[in-house]
């Protein structure tokens, strides 16, 4: 007996930048029958001999399968590849990094041209494509539909998290969790700074760091909770009358060391300004109002 066979999905990928080039590795990998296209071929070209069909034109590309992936440099890149192409009937995912308001236009413009449309966010780096333990995973939003009938191809590269209908949301969760991270990013290089001059080897000082940045972590759920509920007092240790009272020992240590303070002190007036015009008894979340600016 003939064992059982399931038949891959074909996927069209434009772009292969190192991003797009992991991609289609990932889906190559995985069985699917692959047709890619790139502004420069030889990138196209290395991956011929790997069993994946090279399209000569973007066009091309676009015609010969229904699921049409796009991993292009930026959004005006996704305009020139696709202005030649019938979209109709096609299924059109964008993991190409564009804003929520670039992704909603997009979306937009792809049922205009007869084509259904997801938005994608790659919270990945290229060598966490196409393993799974690594933890990358990609956030679509636009039609549940479309998502749920092709889940198990876009779950091929990475995780497929689906996070809504609005074709920004991708997008704009995107910016928020890479925004949070350069939060992150920039504290740690105020900590690394603070024992540059120092005889301490930041080899020891990056396992407290890590593990302590781990243990703050699930703050975020607080977050979230007192920005749902409206009460910014609830469960909080830590005051903010308590932690504005703390400021000064921050700002005098990085002058002892000799280190700018540029990093720390735009979100420390912050907390000023809250308190000034708000509830010492809360935590930090009412910073979040005063960036708002609506």
């Amino acid at each position: 007996m003939a064992p059982n066979t399931v038949e891959k999905t074909p996927v069209t990928l434009l772009g292969l930048g190192a991003m797009g080039t992991a991609l289609a590795r990932a889906w190559n990998a995985a069985g699917h029958p692959l047709t890619v296209w790139n502004r420069t071929p030889a990138r196209a070209t290395r991956l011929a001999g790997e069993g994946t069909r090279v399209a000569g034109t973007a066009a091309e590309a676009v015609a010969a399968n229904t699921l049409v992936v796009t991993c292009l440099l930026d959004d005006a890149s996704v305009d020139q590849a696709l202005a030649d192409a019938d979209l109709t009937g096609r299924d059109l995912v964008n993991l190409t990094t564009s804003t929520p308001a670039q992704a909603r236009a997009r979306a937009r413009w792809a049922h205009e041209r007869g084509a259904r449309y997801l938005d994608g966010g790659i919270m990945a780096v290229p060598p966490m494509i196409g393993v799974p333990e690594a933890g990358g995973y990609i956030l679509y939003s636009g039609s549940a539909a479309l998502f749920e009938r092709h889940r198990e191809t876009l779950a091929v590269p990475a995780g497929a998290t689906y996070v809504g209908a609005d074709a920004g949301f991708a997008a704009l969760y995107d910016v928020a969790l890479l925004s949070a991270m350069y939060g992150m990013f920039a504290g740690t290089a105020h900590a690394f700074a603070l024992i540059r001059s120092e005889d301490i080897d930041p080899a020891s000082l990056a396992p407290l760091l890590a593990d302590w940045l781990t243990a703050m972590a699930p703050s975020v759920h607080q977050t979230a909770g007192h920005l749902r509920s409206g009460d910014y007092t609830r469960g909080v240790v830590s005051t903010l009358a308590m932690q504005v009272a703390g400021v000064p020992t921050f700002l005098d240590t990085a002058e002892q060391q000799d280190v700018s303070t540029e990093l720390l002190y735009p979100y420390f007036a912050l907390m000023r300004r809250r308190l000034a015009g708000g509830d010492g008894a809360e935590g930090l979340t009412g910073v979040i109002d005063l960036l708002v600016r609506r």
